[in-house]
């Protein structure tokens, strides 16, 4: 048997695994002491096997830092995250981490080696992009603690840099007409239209099928995403429940993608080929996926020229918030139709905005506010007491 588990005590599992052979011949073993359920062990448990069969498997007291990067990578994040996030903190690791703090073996990372690397790291990088390597730093080295192989992070006591939050660029519906009528000619105006009339992400709108769209009800359903990635698109679900969701539309969209579905059907046949509801709403003349590089990249240009300086595609979403802010629809309602995990989240993102906003809250309150009387005319504006004693 390669490997078993055992229990030690409540809440308590010991594995064993048969790790080979070492120069005298004798058997090596590896043992792990587990706290949690029985399936927390035997999921620790077929790790070590799969790491052991893909080679990468080192004994905790000679482990790497770049070991336990590359084990954590392999036996957590492939298996309980997105591949999107996989990649992302992939190219963090091997671009930074590993090069900067590989070396250094798991038991010896002390918090001043860790500070000492945020420290060099700042001079050449932003604050956000190193405080990026220390969440991905900080979660390997928790997975390690629960593996028992630390027995603390030392992550948990360094100060990572505070990023600084970037001013936030949002158009004014004056800017929105702008915008507009620069991109009215162009083949990317359907989905900037619909972005600013939805709050919609980039990979959402792009992921859009016609069976997504109820122009009878006036809503959106966001099923499907579209990123690209090594050069490749690809759909996938929305990463959280919050993402998927139902947003409703405004009667001129509606409008609008009726005329635009017309015009589609319309191409489609005279290219032969049918427009089905699993066609994608927004799509080339051959009904593939848009690339979204090559709309960001178009869309720059668009704004350059309607002299909106410092606007990105992502800045239609934070328009449309903007907008319906301004117009007085509750954060809860924005909130949901963003996709956000929770109203605090949406509150702090457009806080900048609600507080402009009081003003015109005032204003409304003093409408149905009844003006003060004066009481210049009275003359007895201090109430008099009566402090005389009674003799008896």
């Amino acid at each position: 048997m390669r490997g078993h588990i055992r229990q030690k005590g409540n809440h308590s599992w010991q594995i064993q695994i048969y790790t080979g052979q070492g120069p005298d011949g004798r058997p090596r073993r590896h043992f792990e002491t587990v706290h949690g359920r029985k399936g927390d062990a035997q999921r620790r448990l077929t790790e070590l096997l799969t790491s052991l069969d893909k080679g990468v498997y080192t004994p905790p007291g000679r482990l790497t830092l770049a070991q336990h990067l590359k084990n954590w990578l392999e036996g957590y994040v492939k298996t309980n995250c997105s591949s999107r996030t996989l990649e992302g903190y992939q190219s963090i690791i091997e671009t930074h981490l590993t090069p900067a703090l590989g070396h250094v073996q798991l038991k010896h990372l002390h918090p001043q080696a860790i500070q000492s690397y945020y420290g060099k790291a700042c001079e050449k990088l932003s604050a956000r992009t190193v405080h990026h390597q220390h969440r991905v730093l900080s979660q390997s080295l928790k997975y390690a603690v629960r593996q028992g192989y630390l027995g603390r992070n030392p992550a948990e006591l360094v100060d990572p840099p505070s990023p600084h939050k970037k001013a936030m660029r949002t158009l004014t519906p004056y800017e929105v007409e702008v915008l507009f009528d620069m991109a009215a000619d162009n083949h990317y105006y359907p989905v900037i239209y619909t972005a600013v009339s939805t709050g919609l992400r980039q990979a959402e709108l792009l992921g859009l099928r016609w069976r997504d769209i109820d122009l009878d009800m006036l809503s959106i359903s966001v099923s499907q995403v579209l990123y690209k990635r090594g050069g490749i698109c690809e759909f996938k679900e929305p990463k959280t429940s919050h993402s998927r969701r139902r947003v409703a539309m405004t009667p001129k969209l509606a409008l609008y993608l009726r005329e635009y579905r017309a015009e589609r059907e319309s191409l489609y046949w005279q290219l032969g080929q049918p427009l089905t509801l699993d066609s994608l709403v927004f799509a080339n003349i051959e009904g593939k996926p848009l690339d979204p590089c090559v709309l960001s990249h178009d869309f720059a240009r668009i704004v350059k020229r309607a002299g909106l300086k410092g606007v990105r595609f992502h800045d239609l979403r934070h328009t449309f918030a903007s907008l319906m802010l301004l117009r007085g629809a509750k954060p809860k309602v924005i909130s949901e139709a963003l996709g956000h995990a929770s109203v605090a989240f949406t509150m702090d993102t457009y806080s900048h905005i609600i507080s402009g906003m009081q003003e015109d809250a005032m204003a409304l309150l003093d409408e149905v506010m009844p003006a003060g009387v004066s009481q210049k005319n009275n003359a007895n504006l201090t109430p008099i007491v009566d402090i005389t004693v009674s003799k008896n």
